[in-house]
């Protein structure tokens, strides 16, 4: 394998980390400043469809396998449960938390993951080899970082940067960790959609099996949720003027969280989840709360605790560790692959010759 086919999945995740910590601090921006989040889902998935559709169209146009159904209606709950339902709970809860805190909480993505990955027999973990229990340790070390990280403050770090390079009246964002909002509410609505994601990333890789079109599958997961967060929109909204978009903040997080999240982080996600794994997806979650973490630091002066530096480094180790298992696997998995086809070449070489020596006999 060449080294972009190696390290393509990693770069990947890394990205998409660092798109969703962005939505995340731009999403909280704009809800404060009056953006409903059933209006946001709505029209950042509209804007998803009218690229994914197209691209998906003309790129997959000789390789799309037909359509059942079963199919269609596996994908419109998939995009019901996983996003539509997911996304509006996820939000509800970011307007009484701050981001930082939601990014902790996706820290519990890779072990509900691995548990459902391993139920489903999607991934084998031999806790009798050694790459079965790093793997098993190096997913309890990332979640046991994002809990020091989240619950273990120490004393006040040194701030690195003295002024916000980024002020928006309004946002509030240098008093997001000592404003006293409803925070148990928050994260425990927050942990509830986390949940929810990690059946949609173990059962997105079960549906790829049947309908393995990447683009495809995720145009109609869009179009799908377009709808459904519409008429979620149309529900619950009652104020007719959060349909209304500004040249504002609110415009820049549905353009940034259509393209950068519905469009590009789900494909690549996807990508990711086809060829490594919904575990190897999953663990680069804990990331999440670090870039948010780094990110408030540089771009909002905000002051880090002893305990966030402990345990960013803690959620570092953890993710080598996952990672370190995972490559040893697909190694492995290589190597039986090669051998079997070696043995199967073989075989019908002696075939070939033995067919070969009867005729000529």
């Amino acid at each position: 394998m060449s080294f972009l086919e190696t390290y393509c999945p990693y770069f990947c995740m890394i990205l998409c980390q660092l798109a969703y910590g962005g939505m995340n601090i731009l999403t909280k921006i704009a809800m404060q400043q009056g953006l409903s989040h059933h209006v946001f889902v709505a029209y950042r998935h509209l804007l998803a469809s009218a690229i994914s559709v197209p691209v998906a169209y003309v790129l997959e146009r000789k390789q799309r396998p037909p359509l059942s159904l079963l199919i269609l209606v596996k994908i419109f709950f998939l995009a019901l449960v996983g996003i539509t339902i997911q996304q509006n709970i996820f939000f509800a809860g970011l307007a009484h938390t701050s981001p930082t805190v939601a990014g902790a909480l996706s820290s519990v993505v890779p072990a509900f993951t691995f548990i459902l990955a391993v139920l489903l027999r999607m991934e084998k973990v031999r806790i009798t080899s050694a790459k079965g229990r790093v793997k098993i340790l190096g997913t309890l070390v990332c979640v046991s970082g994002a809990l020091v990280f989240t619950f273990w403050k120490g004393h006040l770090l040194k701030g690195f940067v003295r002024r916000p390079l980024i002020a928006i009246r309004g946002s509030h964002f240098d008093n997001w960790e000592a404003v006293n909002e409803d925070w148990v509410k928050g994260s425990l609505v927050i942990l509830t959609s986390q949940i929810i994601y990690c059946a949609w990333i173990v059962f997105q890789g079960l549906i790829f099996e049947e309908y393995p079109a990447r683009l495809s599958l995720n145009a109609w997961i869009c179009c799908f949720t377009t709808l459904q967060s519409s008429v979620e929109a149309l529900i619950f909204e009652k104020n007719k003027s959060s349909w209304k978009l500004g040249w504002n903040i609110q415009l820049v997080a549905v353009v940034y969280a259509g393209i950068a999240i519905s469009f590009l982080a789900y494909n690549l996600q996807a990508y990711c989840i086809t060829e490594k794994g919904p575990l190897f997806s999953a663990i680069f979650f804990p990331l999440l709360l670090v870039i948010t973490a780094v990110s408030s630091v540089i771009f909002y002066a905000e002051r880090l605790h002893l305990g966030s530096a402990i345990g960013a480094i803690i959620i570092i180790i953890g993710l080598y560790f996952v990672l370190w298992g995972k490559t040893e696997d697909d190694e492995d998995k290589r190597k039986k692959e090669n051998t079997y086809s070696a043995k199967e070449i073989q075989a019908t070489t002696q075939n070939s010759t033995s067919s070969n020596c009867v005729n000529h006999v």
